[in-house]
């Protein structure tokens, strides 16, 4: 039996270059409802990594299964339209950051990877302290997630041959 189609819009964008037989709406739906939840989870996980559980890399897996779900429900046109670039780019940035920061505590006379700390008083949201930790830990979570969007385009594009 053939699927009818309505003619709708596909429920994730670049789902429909895969097989009609193979999509599951329910799938699809969900995904899309939880998809930019788990992101900003991940995001959460990365700014309270250095007081409490999580970090970058905790958080860069997070935001990688956010990116294997929306690939297991709509392939990799959904993939490809929910980061347009390469996975060596976010890898890159990643660790160009991570090693800048490690390096930024020898500029400053200390040891590689030393820790600093800045507060800062904010009209509207009052003080605000950062550590060193921070850029160290986002270079961490974009080698976590460049490394999950190559997997998954290059272990996916075998799969769906």
């Amino acid at each position: 039996m053939r699927p009818v189609d309505s003619g709708a819009a596909p429920r994730l964008p670049g789902a429909d270059e895969i097989d009609p037989v193979r999509r599951s709406v329910v799938l699809e739906t969900v995904v899309r409802l939880v998809f930019h939840t788990v992101l900003v989870f991940s995001l959460y996980l990365l700014f309270a990594g250095h007081n409490s559980p999580g970090g970058g890399f905790v958080g860069g897996l997070v935001a990688g299964c956010a990116f294997v779900l929306r690939y297991v429900a709509a392939g990799r046109g959904a993939l490809r339209e929910a980061v347009p670039v390469d996975p060596g780019v976010p890898l890159g940035l990643g660790l160009v950051l991570a090693t800048a920061t490690g390096l930024a505590g020898l500029v400053a006379g200390g040891q590689f990877l030393e820790s600093g700390k800045v507060s800062l008083d904010l009209p509207v949201l009052g003080v605000v302290k950062a550590t060193s930790a921070l850029p160290f830990d986002t270079g961490v979570f974009l080698v976590v997630l460049g490394l999950v969007l190559g997997l998954l385009r290059s272990l996916g594009a075998e799969a769906e041959r």
